[in-house]
């Protein structure tokens, strides 16, 4: 082997790259970075500044939505109880509709029944008066017919006729109420 291969092969140490290469790749680093540095680096930032604001303005909507809702179901929960109150009071107002209305069909049947019992009482007593007259009548025909058989001679003098028969009644009327 050739000392001097041998020599340069040992000097040379496999991370440390030759000069030139050196300088080139640092040239070359310099000029990637500075690319990246001026204009790729801010359009990242800018993509992450937009998603960040978009990130907080998800939130911030999110947020306000969540408070919109809240609100919403504040304004639900009194307008549900308003609703149950008006409810409970046309339930009540209905109740004492109709208890007053079943009072008053109650004092209007009463009433009516009223009118039918003194309906009824009264033609009771017209029938009854009807009857006694027709009855007095006919007692008064038969007693006349009877005493002008029992005396002998006709008894048609309608006066004498009449005056008789309600002495004979009254007599009769008499001893009906004295005998109660």
């Amino acid at each position: 082997m050739n000392p001097l291969v041998l020599a340069a092969t040992e000097e040379q140490n496999p991370l440390v790259p030759p000069g030139p290469e050196f300088v080139v790749g640092l040239i070359a680093f310099a000029v990637v970075f500075f690319f990246l540095a001026k204009k790729l680096l801010p359009a990242i930032n800018k993509v992450l500044d937009e998603r960040r604001e978009a990130i907080e303005g998800g939130i911030e909507k999110a947020d306000a939505a969540q408070t919109e809702a809240q609100s919403v179901l504040e304004q639900y929960k009194a307008q549900l109880a308003e609703a149950r109150h008006e409810a409970a009071r046309l339930r009540q107002e209905a109740l004492e509709q109709g208890t007053v209305l079943k009072e008053e069909l109650r004092a209007e049947g009463q009433r009516q029944r009223e009118e039918i019992i003194a309906a009824g009482h009264a033609q009771i007593e017209a029938d009854r008066k009807q009857a006694a007259l027709s009855l007095r009548q006919d007692v008064g025909k038969l007693a006349t017919d009877l005493a002008g058989k029992l005396v002998g001679e006709s008894l048609e003098d309608h006066a004498r006729q009449s005056r008789t028969i309600d002495r004979f009644l009254s007599e009769l009327e008499e001893k009906a109420e004295a005998a109660r």
